[in-house]
């Protein structure tokens, strides 16, 4: 059984359908015993990271969710599900965040538009199975103000310009991210839940 955490951010309805597409169980939860009992989790999430922090920690998700991630389960944060997984952020002043992968989710520069709204390239960064039977340099679907920027270059896994390359996926194992929203991005979105599904199997 896969959890997607509901912490009151939207968006649960159509990545659970494109989860269930893939062929996978999969259970909307704020509880966190069924968060530690999932064999893998995603956090789907748009807005502030102040708010899906105090949303998280209100429910007593954030400890379920980190000791997920330290047992081994594969974990997919999208959008600020995403964002959260790294050390703080910057939005409307300094946030902690779950410090799963260092670093730090900075604004986009001035002069850019924001918020990033739209279809955009994704560059792989190596041959992550996230990406199989997706081309680098597929579109996806972008909705966002801030970016993630890991400590680490070996967190990169895929890159994505405007105005600035920023990394557009990230991860470290089993743990991964992606800032776009593959429940919103047609055909390749699906196919990078369908491989996300795979992962899980191999895992268990």
């Amino acid at each position: 059984m896969l959890a997607v955490v509901d912490y009151d951010a939207g968006n649960l309805r159509s990545i659970t359908h494109g989860l269930r597409l893939a062929g996978v169980d999969v259970v909307i939860t704020s509880d966190p015993a069924l968060v530690r009992s999932a064999t893998a989790i995603v956090v789907p999430g748009v807005g502030a990271a102040s708010d899906t922090m105090r949303n998280l920690e209100q429910r007593g998700l954030v400890p379920a969710i980190l000791e997920s991630i330290e047992s081994g389960k594969p974990f997919l944060g999208v959008c600020m599900g995403m964002q959260v997984l790294l050390t703080y952020s910057e939005e409307g002043g300094l946030h902690n965040c779950l410090n799963v992968l260092p670093g730090v989710v900075s604004r986009l520069p001035e002069g850019v538009k924001v918020p990033h709204m739209g279809w955009n390239q994704v560059r792989h960064q190596g041959n992550h199975p996230l990406f199989t039977g997706i081309p680098s340099g597929a579109n996806f679907y972008f909705v966002h103000s801030f970016y993630p920027n890991p400590s680490s270059t070996s967190d990169v896994l895929a890159l994505t310009e405007h105005g600035i390359t920023f990394p557009s996926v990230i991860g470290q194992g089993l743990v991964m991210g992606t800032q776009f929203h593959p429940e919103k991005s047609g055909n390749w979105g699906l196919r990078l839940l369908r491989n996300f599904v795979e992962i899980c199997r191999e895992a268990a």
